[in-house]
């Protein structure tokens, strides 16, 4: 009788297709990297953290104010140093002459000139990122070639650019290590150009499909490329791996479906706990965590995608090569370690609770801070340098945008006048408090002045304007008309108080209405393009800006506190229900603070909870998920506490985006161990288990530990910009002390709870019976007893011979027989 073959379960089937479909997996590969290639450009890039700030918060509120209803003009403070005072004043009228710069601010007082140093204040007739002003400072960077300068402001300083050019480096830097480390750790040399191009791939694919987000941030976009290498690279090391040990027996197709259909398995469930992390991150209150979870899970899932189609028709097309290119072992065996793991377990528990107790502690002590201007990291642009060096000599600016509504001119001018009786305030900007001139020279006896919000008559603004009085009547009497304000054309006219700006900017639009001179003319052109540039920075239909210059630091106590008095100065005369909006960096560094401490709890909570969900099922145990939990969580807590033992200041966003890596990523090196401690400790006693275990863990974490470990220093010692700079900095030292505490301090824990999960596991048991057969049997389940000879093993196949043994099993089908004979449970 013909034996029935026996048939493939599904994953045996997928990998089939994948293995024998290889070639057009390639095709499909090609177009879809040339894709890519292409598609990166599409992804546009957010350079502003304030951009993700939750929508409720004054910050975020005020600032879309702003852009939607104000122009703001970029501006520079350019400081030359080794200077006398006649030369610096001699170079004003130069720089006010450049193309794009609008004016320039310079005079004997100490905010311009101190010792032998001055510092100009530049106002350029555009934005901050046009090329208009960017070229303005370019020439003015020429013509100042000669002297020792310094600049800051963010015309020029495109921190994209930078950021872009620091990430290339770092990521050469890490292909380097990468392939260093694989060197090492590989079995085989060909290996090597597999997991890099599997590698290259997955990341590629991943920044050319970024597009479909819209936009992301500059720390999705700078750091994501790094991180993904560093969290994914295990599924290709598996893959790589599994298909070592079946191509012991097996050629290489069948080998390569076998390992394939091993690691699909494997490898997802690895990577939710890496998602998990991932997603807890995206419930963030502050926006970036979200936009960085999304594109580091799309590049998680990329990953796998790529490792389970692409990988396999590499490593069939290199197959030849791995064969040839066995290399001797030279990651030597740490049984040693264990052993002494083994002999002090006792000592290191109490060592332990006493180190996360103190973590604990001091992490919740640690000194976050939410201005990037409060960090100092280890490279230093020359932007940044020249930006210390101002604030050195000149200190820094701290100025606020206070918005209010529109029209109400009086008031503005009593809220400017209060605030500048504060001595926190040095001055403050309005359209109330911005002085116009009557005369051309100032020193004329004869000469008055008005505020621009000041109500004129008739004969003051003729006097003004340098026009005939009947020509100003002529006005006034059209815009009456204009505004339905006809009692003033019958009654008393030349009593007729309008606001300055308000009558220029109506007398520009009207000048039909009198005869003027060409030099009336061109008087009233350059005020009106005074007035329209004053207006499109200050005033709009809805709403009014006043800039407040403070003395305080950005980020304080105080500073936070005094943002308070100004919103109820601001309140006590346009109303408490009123729209007003507070905005500045120290708004936004306030808006920061108070979103971190909802998003501190929430992501640390989150975290634990989505991977301990994903424990329970991975190991069908209470116990082992909250061992594990308890190491990664005591890792981050210690992680923490260091920047508050050197008095380190650490921003903010470094804690929140490393925890969650932290949680998510590391405690896949505690599963390895715990993985393998519970397969081993079957067949030999708990001791000996974990001696094993380490043993045969040790490669694949410090495979994975080192590239993720470095390419955390990597950015730390090369990036400029601070946001990038804490991340690195927490994700190198975390990742370290994760790989330390895992193993060290989790194999003791593993020793000392033993009994703990024993008692806690929720394994599925299935029945024992004894079976007594003979020929062909499909068993599927655990041995224990007589196939002509003794055997206690876990079998998946065909046994041909005498069979007398407890079966725990799920299925025993006997072939030989012309109708199965089947036991179920």
């Amino acid at each position: 009788m013909e034996e029935k073959k026996q048939k493939k379960n599904p994953m045996e089937k997928i990998a089939t297709f994948i293995v024998d479909k290889r070639n057009l997996f390639f095709l499909i590969y090609i177009a879809a990297l040339i894709f890519s290639i292409f598609a990166k450009s599409w992804v546009k890039v957010d350079n502003e953290l304030t951009d993700y700030l939750p929508e409720t918060t004054e910050t975020r509120q005020g600032l879309d104010i702003m852009d939607k209803n104000f122009i703001t003009y970029g501006t520079s403070r350019i400081m030359i140093s080794n200077i006398t005072y006649p030369q610096a004043e001699a170079l004003v009228d130069q720089i006010e002459a450049i193309k794009g710069v609008d004016q320039v601010e310079f005079d004997d007082s100490e905010d311009h000139f101190k010792g032998t140093s001055a510092l100009y204040s530049i106002t350029y007739t555009d934005e901050a990122e046009s090329d208009v002003s960017v070229q303005a400072l370019n020439d003015i960077r020429t013509l100042l070639s000669d002297y020792d300068v310094s600049v800051a402001g963010e015309v020029g300083n495109d921190m994209s650019v930078t950021l872009a050019q620091e990430i290339n480096v770092i990521m050469a830097i890490v292909i380097v290590i990468i392939i260093i480390v694989l060197l090492i750790t590989s079995q085989t040399y060909a290996e090597i150009p597999v997991l890099l191009m599997t590698f290259g791939a997955a990341i590629l694919l991943n920044q050319g499909t970024n597009f479909v987000f819209g936009e992301i941030s500059f720390v999705s976009n700078s750091v994501c490329s790094i991180l993904q290498l560093g969290l994914s690279i295990d599924y290709a090391i598996i893959m790589c791996h599994r298909f070592s040990e079946e191509r012991e027996n097996l050629e290489p197709r069948e080998a390569c479906i076998t390992a394939l259909s091993k690691a699909i398995i494997e490898i997802s469930s690895s990577s939710l706990t890496t998602m998990s992390g991932l997603l807890a991150m995206m419930f963030m209150h502050f926006q970036i965590g979200f936009d960085l979870g999304r594109v580091l899970i799309k590049a998680v899932i990329f990953s796998m995608i790529v490792v389970f189609t692409l990988m396999p028709g590499l490593l069939m097309l290199f197959s030849k090569w791995i064969d040839r290119t066995h290399h001797r072992k030279f990651i030597p065996d740490i049984y040693g370690w264990g052993k002494i793991i083994t002999k002090i377990y006792p000592l290191l528990m109490p060592i332990f609770v006493v180190a996360i107790v103190f973590g604990c502690y001091f992490s919740n002590k640690c000194p976050y801070v939410f201005s990037q201007n409060n960090i100092d990291t280890l490279n230093q642009s020359e932007t940044q340098l020249e930006e210390k060096k101002i604030k050195a000599t000149f200190g820094d600016t701290n100025i606020m945008a206070l918005i209010v509504p529109s029209g109400h001119y009086d008031k503005e001018k009593v809220v400017l006048e209060e605030l500048e009786t504060y001595d926190e305030v040095d001055y403050t900007t309005g359209l109330s408090n911005i002085e116009v001139s009557m005369d051309d020279d100032s020193s004329s006896e004869k000469s008055d002045s008005y505020m621009l919000t000041d109500s004129l008559t008739p004969r003051q603004f003729a006097e003004l304007a340098d026009m005939d009085i009947e020509q100003a009547r002529i006005i006034y009497s059209a815009y009456a008309v204009d505004n339905e304000e006809y009692g003033h054309i019958i009654n008393n006219l030349d009593g007729y108080g309008v606001p300055l700006i308000d009558m220029f900017l109506f007398a520009y639009e009207h000048l039909d209405y009198v005869n003027l001179d060409q030099d009336q003319v061109d008087k009233l052109d350059d005020l009106h393009d005074q007035l329209i540039k004053g207006q499109d920075q200050l005033q709009s239909d809805k709403y009014t800006r006043m800039l407040i210059s403070l003395n305080l630091p950005e980020e304080n106590d105080e500073t936070f506190e005094f943002l308070s008095t100004i919103r109820k100065v601001a309140q006590k005369h346009y109303g408490e229900d009123a729209e007003i909006y507070l905005v500045g960096n120290s708004t936004s560094d306030y808006d920061l603070s108070s979103s971190f401490s909802q998003d501190n709890l929430m992501i640390s909570i989150l975290s634990a909870l989505f991977v301990i969900i994903v424990l329970l099922f991975t190991f069908k145990s209470v116990g082992m998920p909250i061992l594990l939990i308890i190491v990664i969580q005591g890792s981050i807590w210690i992680n923490f506490s260091v920047p508050y033992l050197t008095g380190t200041p650490l921003f903010f966003l470094g804690y929140l985006v490393v925890s969650s890596i932290q949680m998510g990523a590391n405690i896949d090196y505690a599963i390895v161990i715990a993985n393998r401690y519970t397969e081993l400790k079957k067949e030999m006693p708990v001791k000996e288990a974990i001696i094993t275990t380490l043993n045969q863990a040790f490669p694949t974490i410090i495979t994975s530990g080192a590239i993720l470990a470095t390419a955390g220093v990597l950015i730390a010692l090369i990036t400029t910009n601070p946001a990038i700079y804490g991340i690195g900095v927490c994700l190198g030292r975390g990742t370290i002390i994760s790989m330390i505490l895992v193993m060290a301090i989790l194999p003791a824990i593993l020793i000392l709870g033993d009994k703990i999960l024993e008692r806690t596991s929720f394994n599925i048991k299935y029945p024992e019976r004894t079976h007594s057969v003979s020929g062909k049997v499909h068993v599927d389940g655990r041995v224990r007893g007589y196939i002509s000879g003794q055997v206690d093993a876990e079998i998946h196949g065909v046994v041909d011979g005498d069979i007398n043994a407890v079966v725990d099993v799920k299925q025993i089908k006997k072939l030989d027989q012309e109708e199965d004979e089947e036991d179920d449970w």
